[in-house]
């Protein structure tokens, strides 16, 4: 009865009673079993044993020096196998907390990444908008999403997909060499917004009503003048200012493209030759986007600029109007932009 109510005492305090502490537990065992596998030359055993400790690791509370140990063991072990690819993933997701990993092991998958990577090929995708879900040969898709995912792929032929709701999904075909880097850029095209109604119309006054009297001491151009004016000077602002917003966007989205193209090996010299890769079209094509609407955005603002001119010239002419009853007509503009076009909305009576 004493030994039996000690053991129950020591069951309420079970350490590992907590989930997270259980997990990292089982990481524990798991990861000791794939090390003596691989030990006794069991090497399709061990790697097994180290994916189940890796994924017991990445649910569990556990550090970044321990979850790139094991992915970097295990990449080491399929190496061995044979399985270049899932080698050059694992030994690469290890360099990534290549800090916090031990010099000896450090060494050990820089040398293997080298060797798997000559086997397989590198591949690049960048996504515009950054946020959107990558698949390769519409397999699992890669997580997390990321502006510049890279991937290891075998020799062949390949997809590259991505997707991202409120766009068109973009798809891209391409050609894997050994050894490689091939820089890929998925541009997804926004679907095409719903055109708003336009509110309906007031109901006319009957035909018996008469027609309101012009205020006293002003004359109906200059009063066209004036409220055509402000409408002017609002809209061309308005849409300049939204013309150069995009520009701006656009802008961005042409220096994200030249980084990741960078950071794959790409040449800016390549661009300039006949042969020039697809890449370069797309870089062309943003670029001219870009110009475009800078273009546009200055011109509008400058015109909208000689409309607010001639406006106040329109109110300093007559200054009778100060004196007479405010005109209760006006006028409604709402600038209206897609990824497609801009424009504006005019509703009013002037």
């Amino acid at each position: 009865m004493s030994v039996a109510g000690v053991g129950n005492a020591a069951s309420a305090d079970e350490p590992y009673a907590d989930p997270d502490a259980r997990a990292a537990s089982m990481t524990t065992g798991l990861l000791r079993r794939a090390r003596q596998a691989q030990a006794a030359g069991r090497l399709v055993a061990a790697a097994a044993t180290y994916e189940r400790a890796l994924e017991a690791a990445q649910a569990a509370w556990t550090t970044d020096a321990e979850r790139a140990t094991i992915a970097g063991e295990l990449g080491l072990v399929e190496l061995t196998l044979g399985r270049h690819r899932d080698a050059a993933s694992h030994l690469a997701q290890c360099l990534e907390h290549r800090g916090v990993i031990s010099g000896w092991l450090r060494d050990r998958v820089d040398d293997g990444l080298q060797r798997a990577a000559k086997r397989v090929a590198t591949v690049y995708v960048t996504t515009i908008p950054p946020d959107a879900e990558v698949l390769i040969d519409d397999g699992q898709a890669l997580y997390p999403p990321e502006p510049v995912q890279e991937v290891f792929v075998e020799p062949g032929e390949h997809t590259a997909r991505a997707r991202l709701e409120g766009h068109e999904e973009a798809v891209r075909s391409f050609t894997a060499e050994a050894g490689l880097t091939h820089p890929i850029v998925l541009k997804l095209r926004r679907l095409p917004e719903r055109v708003a109604r336009a509110p309906e119309a007031a109901p006319a006054a009957p035909h018996s009503a008469a027609p309101a009297a012009p205020p006293a001491g002003s004359t109906f151009p200059l009063a066209e003048l004036r409220i055509g004016g402000v409408a002017l000077t609002t809209a061309t602002l308005a849409a300049g200012t939204v013309f150069l917003l995009r520009s701006g966007v656009l802008r961005d989205d042409l220096a994200a493209q030249e980084a990741a193209l960078r950071r794959g090996g790409w040449d800016p010299s390549a661009c300039g030759g006949v042969d020039a890769p697809p890449a370069c079209a797309e870089l062309r094509d943003t670029a001219e986007a870009r110009d475009l609407f800078r273009e546009l955005g200055v011109g509008t603002l400058v015109a909208g600029g000689v409309f607010a001119a001639t406006t106040a010239a329109a109110f300093l002419t007559d200054l009778s109007y100060l004196a007479s009853e405010p005109a209760r007509q006006g006028v409604r503009v709402v600038p209206v932009m897609t990824a497609e076009r801009a424009g504006v909305f005019l509703q009013g009576t002037w």
